[in-house]
């Protein structure tokens, strides 16, 4: 039996979670590999520990933790601050280990059973990490409420009470056939029955996006599903392997299995299955397909020349789209966000700079609450938050040129108003060098220039026209800064060549060992809604968008020279907000 040790990290707002280590046998030359667990719902990592023997690596470190609100971790007993921050806990235990243990992330494989499942295929999906493998066992897509409208009427509760906790339903005997761990479970102090509403539906919007979504990930995969399962349903699981973006995939059906697929009575079936897809991902060289050319082909193409496709006139869809056109010229009449969407584009730096105030205006009270439920969509709730993203990550890189006793000499090409740069200046921190603003449109430098003088920084910062995507006029930028920043921008164009071009601008105009902070939308729920009844700030022309997934992001961004370090989401996926170091070239 391998012999477990106890620890805590610190996430991202302070708390400490804890963990299990099982160190690796002695006398291997080879670099360090670990395997993480990830446990299912209600439950914690003793639950999960048996594995570290019954996998049989023994040249792998094993490390399981207890999510948040789960077993000696702190919090209310099945609760979290939102889905989206045990998904980002994941990403601070992967560092954690990376940096405490020397561990590269491209060595370690990745095991997580039903809600665990969820929570790091969410992570693997919003994050792109270059993770050697991933089985997921039971992965609680769609959980079996057995209750008529039951998701719907929990969205009803939480609006009318809050947030509030429901019981887990499933009795031990449903989860597994082994009597040991049938009576384990029932005598267990750590397991927690309750799961909170936030949490639980946190977690089945999460679920809907990752399987409608699951080409994006292209890390190896391995789906475990059991057949017996009275727990979550079977069809989204399927759904979600046949989406994969991997070329390297399993999927393994077990006959009579209850839930507890890792902890079922006859589990070597799972676990010598888990064991051998392991190593064969770890016998070859990490591949990875090239996504820089996916604006040419590749199901985010596709999907975007779709929606450039005029739809057939008269159709049911056609009807609808028009009526909703219509119900947004009258909208305009009432909202003045609206109205400067259709005046500017929804796409322009003056809608951007609205939709970061958040104040509703427009004609009268039905004026001002048409405007606040536009200025409430899920997209520019995420615009919002990608504004703190930035400036949070935009502090993180400036102290960090404090720390090595280098100037911050910032550089935005495309700073549209630059609100989000110019007030997250406004602290106590000491102010850059220098702050050069570009953007293209004439409007949006003299609105900024009027901003900058506004809050005082004529001194430091100035606002001059721009093309974005003229490599060699970025590369030939002085000051060089030490911090660039291109945010909102590559998401309006398709085109790879043209972003390809643009960074590698930005990788000649970086100092070495300066930093880029960058954007991206790997996800939208209303991408038809956009296509199909805005316009963008060119011409008035349809504002039809291509994702990137942030894998491709990425890999456009290292190709320019840079080293991604961090990365910051929002709850719905939508924006990413990530930082890179410039390297040596």
């Amino acid at each position: 039996m391998r012999e477990s040790s106890n620890h805590h990290f610190v996430t991202h707002d302070g708390v400490e979670l804890f963990y299990r280590h099982w160190p690796a046998a002695a006398g291997s030359d080879a670099p360090r590999r670990a395997v993480l667990l990830f446990h299912r719902g209600h439950e914690h990592s003793g639950r999960i520990g048996h594995l570290a023997d019954e996998l049989d690596l023994p040249g792998f470190d094993v490390f399981a933790w207890d999510a948040r609100g789960h077993g000696q971790s702190p919090g209310a007993r099945g609760d979290s601050p939102s889905f989206g921050t045990s998904v980002r806990d994941v990403q601070t235990f992967v560092e954690h280990i990376a940096s405490t243990y020397g561990i590269a992330i491209s060595d370690m494989a990745v095991v997580a059973q039903s809600v665990g499942a969820v929570v790091a295929s969410t992570w693997v999906h919003d994050y792109a990490p270059p993770i050697r493998s991933l089985v997921l066992a039971s992965p609680a897509f769609k959980v079996k409420l057995y209750v008529p409208f039951a998701r719907p009427g929990l969205k009803l509760a939480r609006w009318w009470r809050g947030n509030f906790f429901v019981n887990s339903y499933v009795k031990a005997k449903f989860l597994t056939h082994d009597p040991e761990r049938i009576a384990s479970y029932d005598s267990d102090p750590l397991i927690a029955k309750a799961i909170s509403v936030n949490v639980l539906l946190g977690l089945y919007e999460a679920a809907d996006r990752v399987v409608a979504d699951a080409q994006a990930i292209q890390v190896p995969t391995q789906v475990l599903i059991s057949g017996s399962d009275f727990v979550v349903h079977r069809k989204p699981q399927q759904r979600f392997f046949d989406n994969l973006g991997t070329a390297r995939k399993e999927l393994h059906i077990l006959p009579g299995f209850f839930h507890d697929t890792l902890g079922e009575l006859n589990r070597e079936q799972a676990t010598t299955r888990a064991r051998r897809f392991i190593l064969e991902c770890f016998a070859r060289q990490p591949e990875r397909a090239d996504l820089r050319d996916a604006d040419r082909f590749g199901y985010t193409c596709a999907e975007a020349e779709a929606l450039a496709t005029p739809l057939p006139a008269w159709s049911i869809r056609d009807l609808y789209w028009r009526a909703t056109r219509a119900n947004m010229r009258l909208g305009r009449l009432l909202s003045d966000g609206i109205n400067l969407g259709f005046q500017t584009g929804f796409d322009s730096g003056s809608t951007l700079d609205y939709v970061y105030r958040n104040q509703p205006a427009g004609a009268g009270p039905v004026g001002r609450m048409i405007d606040r439920t536009y200025l409430e969509s899920a997209g520019w709730r995420g615009i919002r938050q990608r504004k703190v993203n930035i400036e949070e990550l935009l502090r993180l890189a400036m102290a960090s040129l404090r720390e090595q006793g280098r100037e911050v000499r910032i550089l935005d090409i495309a700073a549209g108003h630059g609100r989000y740069i110019l007030e997250a200046l406004q602290g106590p921190e000491a102010l850059p060098e220098s702050v050069l603003l570009r953007d293209y449109s004439e409007l949006n430098v003299r609105e900024g220039s009027a901003l900058i003088e506004r809050l005082g920084l004529k001194e430091r910062a100035r606002f001059v026209q721009g093309d974005a995507f003229d490599g060699a006029d970025l590369a030939a930028v002085e000051p060089k800064p030490t911090l660039a920043v291109v945010s909102g921008l590559y998401e309006l164009f398709a085109d790879n060549a043209m972003v390809s071009g643009s960074l590698a601008g930005l990788g000649e105009a970086v100092e070495e060992g300066g930093y880029l902070i960058y954007t991206g939308q790997p996800w939208h729920p209303q991408l038809e809604l956009i296509a199909r009844a805005l316009t963008s700030h060119r011409a008035g022309q349809a504002w039809v968008m291509r994702r990137r997934t942030q894998g491709e992001m990425d890999q456009l961004v290292a190709a320019a020279g840079f080293r991604k370090l961090a990365q910051r989401i929002d709850e719905d996926g939508i924006f990413t907000v990530s930082l890179a170091r410039r390297e040596r070239s």
